[in-house]
């Protein structure tokens, strides 16, 4: 089933504001049909307001490819029918990379918040179409584009692990040669979004917290030190890897996932029990 453009992973409907090459807010309404949305998607759609600060400043002659954060701290989830208000800070933005921070908001009240990011830029047309980028981003600054239209993704990971000693667990991970999404990530050089290869990292990191704890509910609260080091391109294998560094009211996990020997993404997550305030 073939997916238009804009509706396979764009999570941003209209650009409200724009300051060039220094801030920007904006909208997504998480489509009602979906039976959930991820917490990385949230923060997936903060990073692309930003993308469209970075294009529009270098004239759509350079996109950000990857991301490396300091931080991402998760808030609470959000519902199908909810409204996200985005909003980016940019701290640099030059013809290597852009620095920013940003939140998501729902009501005014915070459901996300990315800390000192920074995406480096790469040219356009390796990735995309750049006069189709241009029309894009003037409908998403006059009109926007038709809400809802995200049709969700399929998950990515079976859930199959392997524990390993008392605080370790391994599992694999193929990625789909074929997706929807690589419509819009990214049509001429389609790699895995590095938002969902985070958000199966965290499954993983769960199932090792849920296992090691034996009791409660835990959640991830905040996502530190994420690094996207290569591209994962479709068909790859990865090996995937959470390892409990802390065990005390907060679980400290370190993720991983590398492919032939050679890493390609890390992070740490926190969780807390779902009734703490950390």
């Amino acid at each position: 089933m073939s997916v238009e453009r804009g509706s396979a992973f764009t999570f941003v409907d209209r650009i409200l504001a724009l300051t060039p090459g220094h801030s920007a807010r904006g909208i997504y309404l998480v489509p009602r049909q979906l039976a959930e949305f991820p917490a990385c998607l949230v923060a997936e759609a903060v990073g692309q307001l930003a993308a469209w600060v970075a294009m529009q400043h270098t004239a759509f002659a350079l996109r950000p490819v990857a991301a490396l954060a300091t931080e991402v701290r998760f808030e609470r989830s959000v519902a199908p029918g909810e409204q996200l208000d985005l909003s980016v800070r940019v701290e640099s933005c030059d013809q290597t990379a852009i620095a920013y921070s940003g939140d998501a908001r729902v009501a005014g009240s915070l459901i996300a918040q990315l800390r000192e990011c920074v995406g480096p830029l790469q040219a356009t047309p390796q990735f995309d179409d750049l006069e189709l980028l241009r029309r894009d981003f003037h409908t998403l600054c006059a009109h926007g584009s038709p809400a809802q239209a995200f049709p969700g993704a399929k998950p990515l990971w079976d859930g199959q692990a392997t524990m390993t000693g008392n605080a370790a667990m391994h599992a694999g991970l193929v990625a789909p040669a074929t997706a929807p999404f690589f419509a819009d990530h990214f049509p001429r050089k389609p790699v895995l979004p590095a938002t969902l290869l985070l958000d199966v990292l965290l499954q993983l990191a769960s199932i090792l917290v849920r296992r090691v704890s034996g009791e409660g509910d835990w959640r991830p609260t905040c996502v530190q030190q994420v690094k996207l080091r290569r591209y994962v391109e479709p068909g790859q294998e990865l090996q995937l890897v959470a390892e409990l560094a802390s065990s005390d009211d907060v679980r400290l996990v370190k993720v991983s996932a590398s492919s032939a020997g050679q890493r390609v993404a890390n992070a740490q997550a926190r969780f807390a029990r779902s009734d703490s305030k950390h």
